[in-house]
């Protein structure tokens, strides 16, 4: 869902550029914002007197790679990335830079200004904290993936939870349009004595190895499931659950069937199967554009054939997975979820946890997908809000998890 927006930026973003000289005008900072139609990406061009830059996207925490840079007239900037098949081209008027960005025949205007990219994240967790954290390194054996992670443990805590990303590679913070919601969780969990893992995804910062090519929501969940049981083996909790966000809630729902967790928390967990789900997401972010839309187009688009993952989301149907969960369920939803949209999920919810008396389902009003307070739900409003995760929700979690503590 969140990989739909991700894939288009990823490659584009951070690259590390090579050239003459720059012009003393173009030294400096430039910072804009690419309108990829669902979502706008900030991009930070940094120039350098030397000749070289550094064109960054905050929003995806993004790694450079190599590029040229160039100025073909005075007035004229050139960043063009060969191996992704991408490049800016800019004229200077003033304190902006104004052109287009081009990659693979796609052409998207963009204008930057000069200076440094500003954004507010008051939520954002500052030391020093009162609880202890530690690196950890978990393993999937079967699969080769080695999950590096952060162990935030307060005194005398007694509850712990794996906390689970939506789809895409993220890093544990599962950090987008900068924002990091799971350390805005985790810290404010720790603050009221419950312990937290929180991971980078395979093959994704400091985790290492399994396979991303083939892999599936499946084979995430075994990533999970290891990082379940290397927190049973310290033996230092009396309970271990699990918080999932998105793909992470179904994810959690997988794990719940087992019966390996004491308690689960979804966020904006899919209960009904992939391909329903994603018609009713693209009617909900296209609007007129997706009216005419079938399950048939959904299925047999060009992005599901030969992907091994949409493969696997189309197919896979939650509901027998969650009705079989038997712990503590907490399946949260924001009424205005684009991506996972309420009016479908929440009934499916609602069906499937109806024999858990353990459960309960809640829909709170005018948050999106990433439990922001919002106005349209929209994803082009994600990086624009400065509020990473609603403070009611996280004090909902806290009061539910340790309610259910023993």
């Amino acid at each position: 869902m969140k990989a739909s927006i991700r894939r288009l930026i990823l490659a584009i973003a951070a690259a590390i550029c090579l050239g003459a000289r720059a012009s003393q005008d173009f030294v400096g900072s430039w910072n804009g914002r690419l309108n990829l139609g669902i979502a706008k990406l900030r991009i930070v061009i940094n120039i350098f007197a030397d000749g070289s830059c550094v064109l960054v996207s905050p929003d995806q925490s993004a790694k450079g790679i190599p590029a040229k840079f160039k100025t073909p007239t005075s007035d004229t900037v050139e960043v063009s990335v060969s191996s992704i098949g991408a490049k800016f081209v800019g004229r200077m008027k003033g304190e902006t830079l104004s052109g287009t960005f081009t990659q693979n025949g796609m052409k998207l205007p963009l204008e930057l200004k000069r200076g440094p990219s500003k954004v507010n994240r008051p939520q954002a967790p500052r030391p020093p904290f009162p609880y202890e954290t530690a690196e950890v390194v978990f393993t999937n054996v079967s699969d080769g993936a080695t999950l590096a992670g952060t162990l935030s443990i307060p005194a005398n805590a007694k509850s712990v939870a794996l906390m689970v990303t939506g789809s895409g590679q993220q890093n544990r913070d599962e950090e987008l349009f900068g924002h990091k919601p799971f350390a805005v969780i985790a810290d404010y969990l720790a603050r009221k004595g419950i312990a937290t893992l929180r991971y980078d995804d395979r093959g994704t910062a400091k985790s290492k190895g399994g396979s991303l090519k083939s892999a599936t929501t499946q084979d995430f969940a075994e990533d999970a499931a290891a990082g379940i049981a290397y927190l049973r083996g310290l033996g230092k909790f009396s309970k271990v659950g699990i918080i999932g966000h998105s793909e992470g809630g179904s994810i959690a729902y997988m794990l719940g069937a087992r019966g390996t967790v004491d308690f689960i928390v979804s966020l904006a967990g899919p209960a009904v199967k992939g391909d329903v789900l994603l018609l009713e997401q693209n009617r909900a972010l296209l609007g007129d554009v997706a009216k005419g839309l079938t399950l048939e187009q959904v299925r047999n688009a060009p992005t599901v054939k030969g992907n091994a993952w949409f493969r696997f989301f189309m197919d896979y149907d939650p509901q027998p997975a969650i009705r079989s969960v038997t712990c503590p369920v907490l399946a949260l939803n924001g009424e205005k979820d684009r991506q996972v949209v309420s009016k479908l999920n929440v009934p499916a919810l609602r069906r499937a946890l109806q024999a858990n008396k353990l459960s309960t389902v809640k829909t709170y009003p005018n948050l999106n997908h990433l439990f922001q307070h919002c106005q349209t739900g929209m994803a082009t409003e994600y990086g624009e809000i400065e509020e990473t995760f609603s403070e009611e929700v996280i004090k909902d979690i806290s009061d539910w998890i340790l309610r259910i503590m023993p």
